[in-house]
């Protein structure tokens, strides 16, 4: 099984298309914490080697990816909060934060969309690519940088509300989180709109 490539950024720059992003976000799934995307246009001639679908590497080459794509390319990672995931919805929301981050960059040529969907305020020629991270380097990247600093979003929350476990499950809804939920209560952090925050919600 080979990774991704570069070769949808080839096409398009034979095309004279420059300035291709990748985009992708993390955290449709978790219960609590926002949803983070990245946008990233590698430098052709300086692409990190190893660059995969960020849910296939290890924290730590993650952790080493991250550092060289920042040096390396040009990049923004953007998010959309809990409240606007609960007033839009997580579909929307991460379509938000997608725009975002694509917007953060300034000139774009092309984008390249991890999904199957191109989010519908992206002003920007686009493609949309099922399961893009492990097919585009550029899509690659932007699931590094954007699961990286969520991760370590959700650490740092970690700290301010113990018992959740969120340095471990990133909010996603384990059986501890659900259990913390119920004896905890629920946090601001949580997106009162996913169906186990709702029911405890309603039960209170």
């Amino acid at each position: 099984m080979t990774g991704p490539d570069f070769s949808y950024e080839q096409a398009l720059i034979a095309q004279g298309v420059t300035g291709i992003a990748g985009t992708d976000e993390v955290g449709r799934g978790p219960l609590a914490g926002p949803v983070v995307a990245a946008a990233v246009i590698l430098d052709p001639s300086n692409i990190p080697m190893g660059l995969n679908d960020s849910k296939k590497l290890s924290a730590k080459k993650r952790d080493v990816l991250f550092d060289q794509i920042m040096s390396s390319a040009r990049f923004c990672i953007a998010e959309a909060s809990v409240e606007e995931v609960d007033a839009l919805n997580i579909y929307h929301a991460s379509h938000l934060a997608m725009c975002r981050a694509v917007e953060g960059l300034g000139t774009v040529g092309h984008v390249l969309v991890d999904g199957n969907k191109i989010p519908r305020d992206m002003q920007l020629p686009a493609t949309a690519i099922v399961k893009g991270d492990g097919k585009s380097q550029s899509i690659a990247a932007a699931s590094i940088l954007a699961k990286v600093t969520r991760d370590r979003h959700m650490d740092a929350l970690a700290q301010q509300y113990p018992g959740y476990g969120w340095d471990k499950n990133a909010g996603y809804p384990t059986k501890g989180h659900i259990s913390a939920l119920i004896e905890l209560g629920v946090t601001p952090h949580h997106r009162r709109s996913f169906k186990p925050v709702h029911n405890i919600l309603c039960h209170l």
